[in-house]
C-alpha cells in the first residue's frame, strides 16, 4: 500500500500558488484494508475515503472506461493491481497528472512539469474526450492561470472542438455546468473562460445567450469596440478588477443579453434592449439552475443600467423610482453590486477603461438622502398601507428635489 499526493496540490505547490485542498491516491489497497485502518468511505461511484484524522480525500487507484455519453457514462475499476501510471493517465491535463510520494519524490510519467514550465494546458490522453466536463475545466484553468501566461495547447483545442462537433458537450448536466461556471467567475480572469469556450465552439452549446452577442454591432460613437460580444468580454474583465464576487461578475456578463434579440434591420441601435434582456437571463438561469440571487441581480442590472449611465440627465422622480425598484433601502449590498456592474459596463469600452464614473456616486448620494427620511410622523398621524407609502414617497421626492438641486448648483 502506497499513498501519493496528486492533482491540484502538487500542481499549485510547483507553481508556488496557494494550495487549497489535498487529494491523495492509494495504490495497492482494498476497500476492506482502508476501512480497517479507520478511513471513512464516501461516494458510491468509486471508492473514496476520508482520512481518520486530516479528513483529506483518499481514493483507491482506478481506471475508467467510457461506456456511454456524459459524466456518468463510465465503468470504474479500482483494485490493488491498478498502477500509479494507470491512475494518472485517466486525468484531464498533464499538469494535474503529477504525483508526489510521502518522501517528496515526484512521479511525472506524462511530462506535466515540462508543461508547467512552458505554461501549457495539455490533455494527458485521447481519453480526455470521454468526459465533456473537461472542456469546462480547461477553460476554468485557463481563466485561473492566464495571469501567469498559461495558454491551451492547440492539439487540446482541436480535441475540444471535436468534442463539440461530435455532440459530447451536449450531454453536460446543468449542475456540472453551473459548478464549473461559478468557479470560473471567481477566478482572476473569468473572461478567459468565455473566450476559450468561444474558440472551441462550446459557448454556443453551453451559453448560447452569450455566444449570440458576438457579431452584433453597436453605435461606434458609444462603443468604439463595436462588437457586442467583445464589449461583453471587456465588461466582465472590468468587473473582475472591481469586485471578487462571482454574483457581480455574472450580472456584468449578462447585462446586454437583450442586444442579441435586436432585428438586424435596426442595427446598430438597440432600443429597448434593457427590458428585452430579462427573458434570456431568466432562460439561462432556469436552464443552468442558477441561484435566485444571481438571477435577481442580473435582471436589475440589465433593466436599469442605462438609468445609472444617465444619472445626470434623468429627472429626480425617475431617479427615486429606480432606487425604489432596485429596493436599495432594504438591499444595500445588492444596490452596491448593481452600481459596480454599471461601472464595469461604462469602463468596458475601448478608450474608457480608466474613466471616472460620477453617475454611481449620484445614485449613492440619492440613497443616502432618502435613508434620512423620518417616517415616525407618518405613523403618529395614523397613516397605513397605500397612504403611508404615498406619504413616504412624497417626502423622499421633496428631499431629493431640495438636496440634489443644491449639490448640482
Amino acid at each position: 500500500m502506497q499513498t501519493y499526493l496528486v492533482g491540484g496540490a502538487v500542481r499549485d505547490s510547483l507553481l508556488n500558488y496557494p494550495v487549497k485542498e489535498r487529494d491523495w491516491v492509494v495504490v495497492g489497497a482494498t476497500v476492506e484494508e482502508m476501512l480497517k485502518l479507520g478511513y471513512q468511505q464516501v461516494g458510491k461511484d468509486f471508492p473514496v475515503f476520508l482520512h481518520p484524522k486530516t479528513k483529506d480525500e483518499h481514493a483507491l487507484a482506478r481506471t475508467e472506461r467510457n461506456i456511454a455519453l456524459g459524466y456518468k457514462g463510465f465503468e470504474v475499476h479500482a483494485s490493488p493491481d491498478v498502477t500509479l501510471e494507470e491512475d494518472l493517465i485517466r486525468r484531464d491535463l498533464t499538469i494535474n497528472a503529477i504525483a508526489q510520494d510521502e518522501d517528496g519524490n515526484l512521479y511525472d510519467p506524462y511530462n506535466g512539469q515540462a508543461d508547467l514550465e512552458n505554461k501549457i494546458l495539455r490533455h494527458v490522453s485521447p481519453a480526455f474526450s470521454e468526459d465533456p466536463v473537461r472542456v469546462l475545466r480547461v477553460a476554468r484553468f485557463a481563466a485561473r492561470y492566464a495571469h501567469l501566461g498559461f495558454t491551451v495547447a492547440e492539439e487540446t483545442h482541436e480535441l475540444m472542438r471535436n468534442m463539440v462537433a461530435s455532440g459530447e458537450v451536449n450531454s453536460l448536466v446543468a449542475e456540472r455546468v453551473w459548478q464549473e461556471f461559478h468557479k470560473a467567475l471567481g477566478e482572476r480572469h473569468p473572461e478567459i473562460f468565455i473566450e476559450v469556450l468561444k474558440n472551441c465552439g462550446a459557448l454556443k452549446v453551453i451559453l448560447p445567450e452569450i455566444d449570440a452577442l458576438f457579431g452584433v454591432p453597436q453605435p461606434i460613437e458609444h462603443h468604439p469596440e463595436i462588437d457586442t460580444g467583445v464589449h461583453t468580454i471587456m465588461v466582465l474583465q472590468q468587473a473582475s478588477l472591481l469586485s471578487k464576487e462571482p454574483i457581480t461578475r455574472f450580472a456584468a456578463l449578462c447585462h446586454d443579453l437583450g442586444k442579441a434579440l435586436t432585428p438586424k434591420e435596426k442595427w446598430p441601435s438597440h432600443h429597448g434592449h434593457e427590458a428585452g434582456g430579462l427573458k434570456p437571463i431568466r432562460q439561462l438561469c432556469k436552464r443552468l439552475r442558477v441561484p435566485k440571487n444571481f438571477q435577481e441581480l442580473a435582471c436589475v442590472t440589465a433593466e436599469f443600467h442605462l438609468h445609472v449611465h444617465r444619472a445626470f440627465e434623468i429627472k429626480n422622480s425617475t431617479l427615486l423610482r429606480t432606487i425604489e425598484k432596485l429596493d436599495g433601502l432594504r438591499k444595500p449590498e445588492r444596490f452596491e453590486q448593481f452600481l459596480i456592474a454599471c461601472l464595469a459596463d461604462s469602463r468596458g469600452r475601448t478608450g474608457y477603461e480608466t474613466n471616472d464614473y460620477p453617475q454611481a456616486d449620484r445614485f449613492r448620494e440619492a440613497l443616502d438622502i432618502i435613508k434620512d427620511i423620518d417616517i415616525e410622523p407618518f405613523k403618529e398621524a395614523g397613516l397605513q398601507g397605500k397612504a403611508m407609502a404615498e406619504a413616504i414617497h412624497t417626502a423622499r421626492q421633496s428631499a431629493l428635489d431640495k438636496l440634489l438641486t443644491i449639490v448640482e448648483g
